[in-house]
């Protein structure tokens, strides 16, 4: 996934040039105006138009939520032809076929809370009942680093998390260090042990109340 939302924002432009009909770019561009600071729904729309599904001109009308769990999103690019699936998080995107055939790997459909693909089938064949994907700027409900939904656990190293011990930020506090009785963590194994203390001592959910106003697009890495 590109990092710099204004240069993403750029290329996505110039292969509309070449993907989107005349008469549907103010549309197109509508669409990409909505998402504008959005690095997930960034991705999606780049990854379509640079590379488009059936090689043929077509634009992405609307994007929809089929699914989410722990910052991995399954969307659903809405074209006036046809559906695509994607599989987004911070780390990257993933192709998943038209969502006409209504296929997702059995690994996915476990992972989002499927019964049987029978049943992914149903929720594929109804497209305009799923929820529009919103910006996560503007989602309260997901954390802004990590993307996280309320109530799940945020990843870790994610900034917007808080400290069990202390209450500040896990990432800025020295907690880490205190708990561990070092002066830093400079290995897989140290990481691992403080993982386990934060486990024992009950990590903290994400909720909207954490979300400051200084939070970045994505997790860092903090544990050096």
């Amino acid at each position: 996934m590109q990092e710099n939302v204004e240069e993403t924002r750029r290329a996505i432009r110039e292969a509309m040039e070449y993907a989107v009909p005349e008469n549907d770019r103010i549309e197109a561009e509508d669409v990409l105006d909505i998402y504008r600071e959005d690095r997930i729904a960034l991705a999606l729309l780049h990854e379509f138009y640079s590379h488009m599904p059936d090689a043929q001109d077509d634009w992405i009308r609307e994007i929809r939520v089929v699914n989410r769990q722990r910052g991995l999103f399954l969307l659903a690019a809405i074209t006036p032809q046809r559906q695509y699936l994607y599989l987004l998080s911070s780390e990257g995107l993933e192709f998943q076929g038209s969502m006409t055939d209504g296929y997702l790997a059995e690994e996915l459909l476990d992972f989002f809370g499927y019964d049987s693909a029978e049943a992914f089938k149903v929720v594929c064949a109804s497209p305009e009942t799923l929820p529009i994907y919103e910006p996560l700027q503007m989602d309260e409900d997901i954390c802004p680093a990590c993307h996280a939904v309320a109530g799940e656990l945020h990843e870790l190293g994610c900034p917007v998390e808080l400290c069990p011990w202390c209450g500040g930020q896990l990432i800025y506090c020295d907690c880490r260090y205190e708990k561990l009785g070092l002066d830093s963590i400079g290995s897989e194994v140290e990481l691992l042990q403080f993982e386990a203390l934060l486990e024992e001592r009950g990590r903290i959910p994400y909720s909207p109340e954490q979300r400051p106003s200084f939070a970045g697009d994505g997790p860092e890495t903090v544990f050096e």
